[in-house]
């Protein structure tokens, strides 16, 4: 008997050496996932155009104080172009930003990296996949935030208003920049009618909200009061604005 129970003994601890040990998650302040426009309306200037409004952004001085002024001092964030349905792409996976070498590490990879999506305007199935890139990463962040860009409706996919309402319903807040009117060029769709539906169909969940590039303001203005605002707003630390 006593030889059985040391038998038994010994294969239960084996068993729990072989067992797999669930992947302990890295606590931040924020997932962020930077959702930007790749479609066929966007052409290689532009792209490179959001790309850079992105990659300094993320290294300002002043957004980088907001960072480290959250309790854990990091944010997670990663990168992503779509287009039609069937096109999303994680340009810059999960990166934690937590000063100013990881913020010009990130900024880096983003300007490199070759462009990927095709087809236009899939808003919807970029939420969902923003859903899904947050929910299997290592990172346990107090808010999860998708930030959707683009300069047009919603084109193909599933529901707009399903892919936000599953989104906002799994604890997610997605904020939105609307493209209105890009240098050199003049307004092709009705401002009102695209800010409306965003407003009604994309946006939801705490603090959201829609800021958008017009004649008034470039893209990488636009794309840094968005964030100093978004990571404000993300970490609690609105009242310092």
């Amino acid at each position: 008997m006593r030889r059985i129970l040391s038998l038994l003994a010994v294969l239960t601890a084996i068993a729990a050496l072989a067992a797999p040990v669930a992947a302990q998650q890295i606590d931040v302040d924020l997932e962020l996932v930077l959702a930007a426009d790749g479609s066929g309306s966007i052409d290689d200037g532009e792209l490179s155009l959001q790309r850079d409004g992105y990659a300094d952004a993320i290294a300002d001085p002043e957004i980088l104080k907001l960072i480290q002024g959250g309790l854990t001092g990091r944010i997670a964030v990663a990168y992503v172009e779509w287009g039609g349905p069937f096109s999303q792409h994680t340009i810059v996976d999960w990166t934690v930003i937590d000063g100013p070498e990881s913020a010009a590490a990130f900024g880096a990879a983003l300007r490199a990296a070759p462009r990927q999506a095709v087809g236009y305007n899939s808003i919807s199935n970029a939420i969902d996949y923003s859903v899904g890139l947050t929910e299997t990463n290592e990172y346990k962040g107090l808010r999860r935030i998708i930030d959707i860009s683009a300069d047009g409706p919603n084109i193909g996919g599933r529901s707009i208003q399903a892919a936000r309402d599953d989104a906002i319903a799994k604890g997610f807040t997605i904020n939105a920049l609307l493209v209105l009117h890009r240098e050199g060029s003049l307004p092709t769709r009705s401002p009102e009618q695209l800010v409306a539906h965003y407003e009604r169909d994309v946006i939801g969940g705490m603090g959201a909200f829609v800021m958008t590039v017009d004649e008034n303001r470039t893209f990488a203005e636009a794309v840094r009061a968005k964030m100093i605002l978004e990571v404000a707003r993300g970490l609690g630390l609105e009242d310092q604005l």
